[in-house]
């Protein structure tokens, strides 16, 4: 396996390209179309561009890493759903059965599953190869009565990410990464990052997750107050946040968006939980952010402030809540279009079509 650490991560990972994005933007305004007529397409074909250092980006081999992992802090009733569905999940996925299955498949995309940090072992899926084993530890601690992981886990854990991503790019020929988790509770960290990493109020960024009635809504939400009130992150210090209120599925998403980000590749971006650790990956790598596409805008009322946190646009809107990796499945068949029209469509000169603008 890769022996990429954090530290190289930070000390390699460059920008995009601007002059490679400025090349492909030449190009674009030579197409047989009119100027930019194909919106946000065409300019996910220029981000790809300076991302891939070339006017001609190939997204050909897509995976979606999904991240399952369980939280201590499930404890507190802040899911609908008891914490034995993380493991019963995994096995849906492995059996092909899962949203994210089916979506990617109707993408071109292979989707691998992730331990990060489940309750329950499961020796057979990872000999059979069905699981990738990168399990810290049997689920985080309970956040709410102190931190959710130690330094050296949330270092760890973002390391394993970034391997798998690394291993991928590199004996797979990986050309396009997606996010993706899995794990009882999550939203809860996820909303408790957003509102320390973006400055909000609680309340304004914890949504109803899984489902929780309003009583529940509310238990969530005095259940993040009181896990930032006790552990104290330190907003500038998102390995900091990460170990005080994450999750080894966030820091996994993290990990895996520096392993992209290093390697000069577009990873493409989920629901709310991917984009907590999104957040965490651009806290603690800036430039990392050049690497992510944002794929699509929840339901959860958190994500369009991490989007706006972020700085991104999402590519679009479908009224998703499910996680699992299956927004950013159905926007990498934008990322393919995007790649394609940067490709395959003609130019004025090539398809013998006169430029009026000219």
């Amino acid at each position: 396996m890769s022996t990429l650490t954090l530290d190289y991560i930070l000390d390699h990972t460059q920008p995009s390209d601007p002059e490679w994005e400025a090349k492909a933007a030449a190009h674009v305004e030579e197409l047989a179309i009119p100027p930019w007529s194909l919106g946000q397409v065409l300019t996910l074909g220029v981000k790809l561009a300076g991302i891939q250092r070339t006017i001609h980006p190939n997204v050909d081999k897509k995976v979606i890493l999904t991240m399952a992992a369980d939280h201590g802090v499930a404890e507190e009733g802040v899911s609908a759903f008891p914490q034995e569905v993380t493991m019963e999940m995994v096995k849906n996925i492995v059996a092909g059965g899962a949203g994210v299955n089916i979506l990617g498949k109707a993408s071109g995309a292979e989707v691998r599953l992730v331990d990060m940090g489940v309750i329950p072992d499961m020796p057979d899926l990872v000999a059979s190869g069905a699981v990738i084993d990168c399990k810290i530890a049997h689920g985080t601690n309970n956040m709410r009565k102190g931190p959710a992981m130690t330094r050296e886990q949330a270092i760890a854990a973002l390391e394993a990410g970034a391997r798998v991503a690394d291993d991928l790019i590199h004996k797979e020929g990986v050309q396009l990464l997606g996010t993706g988790d899995l794990g009882i509770g999550n939203t809860t960290p996820s909303a408790a990052i957003l509102a320390v990493m973006g400055e909000y109020p609680v309340t304004a960024v914890t949504g109803r997750g899984t489902g929780v009635d309003n009583a529940g809504l509310l238990n969530k939400i005095q259940v993040i107050k009181d896990a930032i009130r006790i552990n104290d992150p330190n907003p500038a210090d998102a390995l900091d946040v990460l170990m005080k209120i994450g999750g080894y599925d966030i820091a996994g998403i993290a990990g895996m968006i520096l392993g992209a980000a290093v390697n000069q590749t577009p990873v493409v971006v989920d629901g709310f939980i991917s984009t907590a650790g999104a957040l965490i990956a651009k806290g603690l790598c800036p430039s990392a952010a050049d690497y992510m596409i944002a794929s699509h805008q929840s339901q959860e009322p958190g994500h369009q402030m991490m989007w706006q946190t972020l700085m991104m646009r999402p590519l679009l809107n479908l009224d998703f809540r499910l996680g699992e990796g299956t927004g950013a499945a159905v926007a990498m068949h934008l990322v393919e279009c995007a790649a394609r029209c940067m490709n395959d469509m003609l130019t004025f000169e090539e398809a013998s079509v006169t430029n009026g603008l000219a």
